[in-house]
């Protein structure tokens, strides 16, 4: 199968960094083109001069990994436009179009897609409505397996528009299973800020996979910087880790009656752990990113801490640029160290207008 067409969802707004990202990724691979894209259309489509080959069942090496993408929510291989000759069966068109393409192997999950903005809400009805019908029709011919199994390709139709639809393709370990991409979180009733969905999602997307439960463990210690009123200290209490929470405002009572949590009215940037050693450090100061960058990066290589997870606020202009400078310096000083670690950065859902960064030592690396 020739591939030349990938779409990547991305926040609305963030389209010019995505670009930028994939010009700089694809580049690096020996792969070109150019991307298409719209302000705050909430995806960005990237063609290639050159297609590559790649199979339907996920098997091969696709060219750039969805992990190391910061931007993107999601990726997917595009195998065609397909307009619909009649609103009456849809349905009966995409099972040709499946047909005439020879694709023969069943797909893992089917999703019926829209852009993520104002004006994709429009077709989100549509999309949710024309999804059982078309599940249906999948099991019924053996296009789809009984139940979702992520270890197979899944099948993604993109509607700007109930007239037309872009069919793609993602494939297992190179993309997200959620829908649109999204990690949709309930916000718990105890928690004394939104922010702590913050620290919950990139807990499930950015630490190594299946090791979450491994790596933050009852009775581990941490430091919270910036931690006022106490989102991010939240999520690691509630998984029996003791705290010492840095900031000049006010941290939750509720927090406080927990006997987890010890309150540091401190500057974030000068203070030193009480016993000079955490298994964590996470902060979400709001500061310039290369402060932060070069405070996250000082407790790792001196080994106040093993691992972090910490939010790097984006500029005006150049995000991408300026979040990739402040992450390979990172990278540079710890290979210097020879520390062995695993670092993932993304612009997650919950995150606005800075990333969230996770720098995992130690024995815990995929």
């Amino acid at each position: 199968m020739n591939i030349s067409k990938l779409i990547y969802y991305c926040r609305a707004g963030f389209e010019a960094d995505m670009a930028a990202e994939l010009d700089s990724h694809f580049a690096q691979v020996s792969l070109y083109g150019y991307s298409q894209l719209k302000a705050k259309q909430g995806f960005v489509s990237f063609n290639l001069y050159s297609p590559f080959i790649f199979e339907s069942d996920g098997r091969g090496k696709f060219p750039v990994k969805f992990d190391e993408l910061m931007f993107a929510r999601q990726q997917l291989a595009c195998i065609g436009n397909l307009t619909f000759e009649s609103n009456k069966d849809r349905v009966g068109d995409i099972l040709t179009f499946l047909n005439d393409l020879n694709i023969n192997v069943p797909f893992g999950d089917v999703f019926c897609e829209h852009p993520e903005t104002e004006n994709g809400k429009d077709m989100a009805k549509f999309c949710k409505k024309f999804s059982v019908p078309l599940r249906q029709a999948l099991r019924k011919h053996k296009r789809l397996s009984v139940k979702p199994n992520n270890g197979l390709s899944y099948l993604h139709l993109f509607f700007e528009s109930s007239e037309s639809c872009e069919v793609c393709l993602s494939f297992p370990k190179n993309r997200s299973n959620d829908y649109l991409g999204i990690t949709r979180l309930k916000f718990p009733s105890e928690a004394p800020s939104r922010s702590t969905l913050k620290l919950e999602e990139a807990i499930l997307k950015l630490l190594p996979r299946n090791s979450h439960k491994e790596i933050l463990v009852k009775g581990m210690t941490a430091v919270d910087l910036g931690a006022c009123p106490g989102g991010w200290t939240y999520q690691l209490v509630k998984r029996g880790i003791k705290v010492e929470a840095v900031d000049n405002g006010e941290i939750a009572d509720s927090l406080m009656q927990t006997g987890l949590v010890t309150h540091f009215a401190h500057d974030g940037f000068n203070y030193q752990p009480q016993e000079g050693h955490v298994d964590w450090l996470v902060c979400d100061m709001i500061e310039k990113p290369d402060r932060v960058a070069a405070l996250m990066t000082s407790w790792l290589v001196t080994r106040k801490t093993t691992s972090s997870i910490f939010n790097l606020k984006l500029p005006m202009q150049k995000r991408y640029a300026v979040v990739k400078h402040e992450l390979d310096t990172m990278i540079k000083e710890l290979n210097e160290k020879q520390i062995d670690f695993h670092m993932r950065a993304k612009h997650l859902y919950h995150d606005r207008d800075e990333i969230t960064v996770a720098v995992v030592t130690g024995g815990h690396l995929i």
